[in-house]
């Protein structure tokens, strides 16, 4: 129902209307005043481990970021390798459903993938430590025999299979549901007009996916691999399982001396903490919560990039 005064048309708000803004705008209110005090309750408790003295922090770490450095370059570097075993398996199997299986197998495909999201990160660590660790080993044998003059594969080869590229092949299945989901949606709305315009040009169909699908989909692609590097750079009980850790910082895969991460370092570590120690924990795990927060904003960032497409299909 309008009215109309003094030339203006306006639309009576209806009781709905205002009830639906403002829930909206108090559920957003309540989320960004719990990240607001998850985070003033990190700095407040982190401060004591921050300003330490030395001899005072666990391990005999001279400071705490002398400490929280083997963390930090352990979670980032599990987690770089686990992006980049997902990401090309992603994008295939993202393909493979939206542009080459028929309907009924990749609406099945597309279930099971999504499946797979569900599965408890200790499923995957069970699995890790008890199955993967065990079958891999002898791979990583053949590895350091044939390639270890790479550095990468160099060093004495761990016996249990318990290696930092244990944990990023862990790591990497359980991103690629989600990742796998969002590319498949950012590959089923490319323009249809373009994909025909590229077959009717006579290009195949890998060559209209190249010249077509991955160029408008590059954003959600980068969205999809930050969202996957946010879980990965968080995981814990699946990391903790599965690494044989230590305070070290090196690069090599196959060795049984591996840097731990954040995340499985608090849980390790939180149950037998105390006094300072518990501050040392809450002030690393305050370093995590600063990585994901600009891998997040990285996220979004990209996903602004993406242009709303005209309506061509």
């Amino acid at each position: 129902m309008a009215r109309q005064s003094t030339g203006v048309i306006t639309a009576r708000v209806r009781l709905g209307d205002r009830v639906f803004s403002g829930s909206t705008v108090i559920a957003g209110s309540v989320i960004l005043g719990v990240l607001a005090a998850v985070a003033l309750f990190l700095i407040v408790q982190s401060i004591p481990a921050i300003t330490a003295k030395e001899g005072t922090l666990p391990n005999s770490a001279p400071n705490f970021w002398a400490y929280v450095w083997p963390l930090v370059f352990g979670t980032v570097w599990s987690a770089a390798l686990a992006l980049i075993i997902s990401i090309p398996i992603s994008i295939g199997v993202a393909l493979f459903i939206s542009h080459y299986a028929p309907r009924r197998l990749a609406q099945g495909l597309g279930y099971v993938i999504d499946l797979l999201a569900a599965v408890p990160s200790v499923v995957f660590g069970l699995w890790g430590v008890l199955v993967l660790a065990r079958e891999i080993q002898p791979f990583f044998v053949f590895l350091n025999t044939n390639f270890g003059w790479i550095p990468l594969f160099g060093g004495v080869v761990s016996g249990t299979g318990k290696t930092v590229l244990t944990v990023a092949i862990v790591l990497a299945v359980m991103v690629l549901p989600i990742m796998t989901a969002v590319c498949r949606e950012i590959f089923l709305q490319t323009p249809q007009l373009h994909e025909e315009a590229a077959l009717a040009l006579g290009a195949t169909r890998w060559e209209m996916i190249r010249m077509a699908v991955l160029p408008f989909a590059r954003p959600g692609i980068i969205s999809a691999s930050m969202l996957g590097l946010g879980r990965a750079l968080g995981e814990t009980l699946a990391v903790a399982m599965v690494l044989s850790p230590a305070r070290v910082i090196n690069f090599f895969l196959l060795t049984p001396q591996n840097p731990n991460t954040i995340a499985a370092n608090i849980a390790l570590q939180f149950p037998e903490a105390s006094g300072i120690g518990i501050n040392t924990l809450i002030a690393s795990g305050l370093v995590l919560f600063v990585i994901t927060f600009i891998v997040n904003a990285i996220a979004r960032v990209a996903v602004n990039r993406r242009k709303a497409f005209s309506g061509a299909n």
